[in-house]
């Protein structure tokens, strides 16, 4: 078929790969820590906690905003046992992918969505699912993580805009244990705070970890500074990932589960100051974005989940694998629909397939901005039409040597490599594509946003192996 094409150039070619279990090893040991300002005044306790896709167990993503506002009464039941709640499966989750590649040495990508069932826009809106992410390009991996290698920038979304400290930055700051070196990270809470911090958007933490073990230690007040604003901002959560058994014990954090749902709920406002001793410490899992990839497909049940409009079509060259390495999208031209369905009608925002960051086509902004302006899609626009070259004078399609796939198709292992630095230029972004391919062992490349890693535990409550 046209799409086809015969020949491509290859990935820079190196005889190691890392294993499953080290991949998995480099997610948990750069997992983030996050503190979270709470919107849980007015009976709304619960409400800003993170969670997973299938939160109530019922496999409908569609109906995740209306069953969340139920939140509160699944708090409440909890307090006096069995209930129509005990069912549910809160299990605080970040959605991962982790990407591969060699560029001199071995670097990886590593991506940590953290989810929402429900947010809030400025406008007052409620919408179902939020997209913000944490990203970190890790460089010189030699082995094992903590061998080594280092983060040469991070990227977190402030809604439309994807905002980079690089290495050296006082912005960049890292919880470092035995078990893991964890980025902080601060995340307003869900509700519609105009000209300020709002909608569940991240920023960086500028104080070292330190300054919360002492403020921990003193029981004294709870909050963090944070990248591109005056004063320190309230906090009333930390996440904190459940593989890093060090960071664990240092914030004494628990699981959420039916049963301790009462205390680990906050019921304090985003106005309203609180100490140490009242902030929850909550732990999250890992689990993938793979997981949720088939059920955008046209043959997995997307209807369920997902509207019809605007598919988004890709190439195949390898298929979507589960943690078993079954396939669970077969290869070829496929398409994926990733308009979210929501049974209040109350909006259809883009899932997955259709997120820039997906295609490293995003634009880095040095600064955030408290009206979520930003967030130009003009290099996207620019990749998906190859018409604009990287800093190696490679468009989209010269590099995956699919010529045709211009203005038509993704090639499934589309992925642009930012350098961590901003360019101002209207379209144009400071990086490379991964060319032919690079996702290949035998090139010492992966491309984990279609492979699933993480055992899913079905139907099991948070923190239970």
């Amino acid at each position: 078929m046209s799409w086809l094409a015969p020949s491509r150039a290859q990935a820079q070619s190196q005889p190691w790969s890392l294993t499953n279990a080290q991949r998995q090893a480099f997610l948990r040991y750069y997992a983030p820590v996050i503190f979270k300002r709470a919107n849980a005044d007015d009976g709304r306790h619960g409400y800003d906690w993170l969670t997973n896709f299938d939160f109530d167990q019922d496999g409908d993503f569609s109906n995740n905003k209306l069953h969340w506002k139920q939140i509160p009464q699944y708090v409440d039941a909890s307090r006096t046992g069995p209930s129509a709640f005990d069912r549910w499966r809160v299990r605080p989750t970040l959605y991962t992918s982790l990407m591969e590649y060699m560029d001199g040495g071995k670097n990886l990508t590593l991506v940590y969505h953290l989810y929402h069932a429900l947010d809030k826009n400025a406008a007052g809106d409620y919408q179902l699912h939020d997209w913000e992410r944490v990203e970190m390009q890790v460089r010189n991996v030699v082995g094992n993580p903590g061998s080594g290698e280092s983060v040469a920038f991070a990227v977190v979304t402030q809604h439309k805009r994807n905002v980079v400290r690089q290495q050296g930055s006082a912005d960049l700051n890292f919880m470092q244990t035995p078990t893991g070196s964890h980025l902080l990270i601060w995340q307003a809470e869900w509700s519609d705070k105009l000209l300020a911090a709002h909608g569940q958007e991240l920023r960086f933490v500028t104080e070292p970890y330190s300054f919360f073990a002492g403020r921990m230690a003193s029981g004294g007040k709870a909050e963090a500074d944070v990248n591109n604003d005056d004063g320190r901002k309230k906090l009333h959560y930390v996440f904190v990932p459940e593989d890093s058994a060090a960071a664990v014990a240092a914030f004494n954090a628990q699981p959420v589960r039916y049963a301790n749902a009462d205390a680990q709920a906050s019921r304090y406002d985003n106005g309203t100051s609180a100490n140490w001793p009242a902030v929850k410490r909550v732990t999250y899992e890992l689990q993938d974005i793979a997981d949720i990839v088939p059920t955008h497909w046209e043959y997995g049940g997307y209807a369920t989940h997902w509207l019809p409009e605007g598919p988004e079509s890709f190439f195949l060259e390898s298929p979507v694998v589960n943690e078993a390495g079954q396939a669970e999208v077969a290869t070829g031209m496929q398409r994926f629909f990733s308009k979210t369905r929501d049974v209040e009608n109350e909006d259809d925002r883009e899932g997955y397939p259709s997120k820039k960051w997906f295609f490293g086509t995003f634009e880095l902004n040095s600064s955030a901005s408290d009206t979520g302006g930003g967030g130009s899609n003009a290099f996207h626009d620019n990749a998906w039409a190859s018409t604009a070259v990287d800093s190696r004078g490679r468009t989209r399609a010269s590099a995956s040597g699919y010529s045709t796939s211009a203005n038509a198709w993704w090639w499934q292992h589309d992925y642009f490599v930012h350098s961590g630095a901003v360019d101002s230029s209207d379209g144009v972004e400071q990086g490379y594509w991964l060319t032919g391919g690079w996702y290949l062992g035998s090139n010492g490349g992966f491309d984990g946003r279609w492979v699933q890693l993480f055992d899913d535990r079905p139907g099991v409550e948070s923190g239970v192996r």
